[in-house]
């Protein structure tokens, strides 16, 4: 069974919750899970000052993902920041590139999941994962979100993300808030809910 976690991120906070995804899917017996990040499109220069450049170097050993690579997994788990309540355009122009996997079919069937962050409390965390979901449902696959049997998302005595329709994270408006341990339990939960049911249908 593979499982592979594709991501996009750019100051960090995306590439801890796909670890603590991709921690959470190995717990489960007979995964074998990748981490991919996906194409970057801004140049040097624009990240440069965006200030990008020394956070990206810590996932830098990560493979960029290929297209080619997805019908090869069992479930595929998206990670994306929030732009405007919406997927950042890294991963938007990766999604728009799987057209040819539409065509033929290649992901029908497949588990599909997605994890978010975002500047604020309230920054479009839901909007994000549910807008997310619509290509995947277009591409046929079995969409699973992060259910309240984590206890998690239950939490009131403190600032969290998280939402019945993935894991989520609060990275600041100045990207200097780390993920919590409840949001990372989040990102660790789904990704062994994924590998579970995953492993359900392989078998």
């Amino acid at each position: 069974m593979k499982v592979l976690v594709v991501f996009y991120s750019m100051y960090g906070h995306i590439y801890k919750m796909a670890e603590a995804v991709a921690e959470g899917a190995r717990e489960v017996q007979g995964a074998e899970v990748m981490l991919r990040r996906v194409p970057e499109t801004l140049n040097t220069e624009v990240l440069t000052k965006m200030g990008a450049i020394e956070p990206q170097k810590s996932f830098a050993h990560i493979p960029v993902c290929t297209v080619d690579e997805l019908p090869e997994a069992d479930a595929i788990i998206f990670g994306t920041p929030t732009r405007f309540g919406n997927m950042c355009g890294q991963m938007k122009q990766f999604i728009d590139a799987t057209g040819k996997l539409w065509m033929s079919g290649k992901l029908v069937g497949k588990v599909g999941s997605v994890f978010t962050s975002s500047a604020t409390q309230h920054g479009g965390q839901e909007s994000t994962i549910l807008t997310f979901h619509v290509p995947l449902f277009a591409q046929g696959m079995i969409v699973v979100g992060l259910p309240y049997a984590f206890q998690g998302l239950l939490k009131m005595d403190e600032i969290t993300g998280g939402s019945p329709y993935g894991a989520s994270t609060i990275a600041g408006t100045g990207g200097e808030r780390t993920p919590t341990d409840n949001e990372l339990a989040g990102a660790r939960y789904q990704g062994r809910h994924v590998a579970t049911i995953t492993a359900k249908l392989v078998r």
